[in-house]
């Protein structure tokens, strides 16, 4: 009997748990690797696929981005949801909960989700994509924040506040710069002013 009659069949994954396995290898390659070495080719090769099973999947690279960026968003949301169904209902808490749960998922998804967004924005249409997805995130915020706002609301420009405030404080405990902590404070306290502004 040879080794390949003891060899145990390989068993066939399912179109999602190939799709999640492809992302998986996907963030493993950005992260050993960079965005640039990103390839349709190379997830291939990584994988242990044939390409046009990852072309079935992404058809291109901008597709696959997108994915990626699409994965990193439905974390983002699963925890800041999480977070605020068990916060207080007050201002500081919950600045504090969309402070903690935006810097832990970047430092989850470490060094890589910078170089997918950069990647993102070097297109206009891909950029677009990644606007579209922060809109449910940031809604979320609003509606968690609204209650507290002079004015009954949050505006565009707030958010816009909180997403250039919060993308910078989590790249910076990201790379190190920054301790986690000190990040999800100054974070907080940059929500908490730009409500009371509203």
């Amino acid at each position: 009997m040879s080794s390949e009659d003891n060899a145990a069949p390989r068993k066939r994954l399912s179109r999602e748990q190939r799709r999640r396995q492809l992302l998986e290898v996907a963030w493993q390659l950005v992260r050993e690797e960079g965005t640039e070495a990103l390839s349709l080719g190379r997830l291939a090769e990584q994988a242990g696929v044939t390409k046009p099973v990852v072309y079935d999947h992404f058809e291109t690279r901008g597709g696959l981005l997108v994915a990626l960026y699409q994965d990193y968003d439905a974390r983002q949301t699963a925890m800041l949801e999480a977070a605020l169904a068990g916060c207080p209902a007050e201002l500081p808490g919950r600045a504090w909960v969309i402070a903690e749960a935006w810097v832990d998922c970047v430092l989850s998804q470490g060094r890589e989700i910078p170089g997918v967004s950069a990647a993102l924005a070097g297109s206009p249409e891909l950029a677009a994509l990644k606007q579209a997805y922060e809109g449910p995130f940031l809604d979320k915020c609003r509606q968690a924040l609204a209650p507290f706002a002079p004015g009954g609301d949050v505006g565009g420009a707030g958010l816009r506040v909180l997403v250039g405030a919060a993308d910078a404080l989590a790249q910076a405990a990201a790379s190190g710069e920054l301790e986690a902590a000190m990040a999800k404070l100054e974070l907080q306290a940059t929500i908490v002013a730009m409500v009371l502004r509203q």
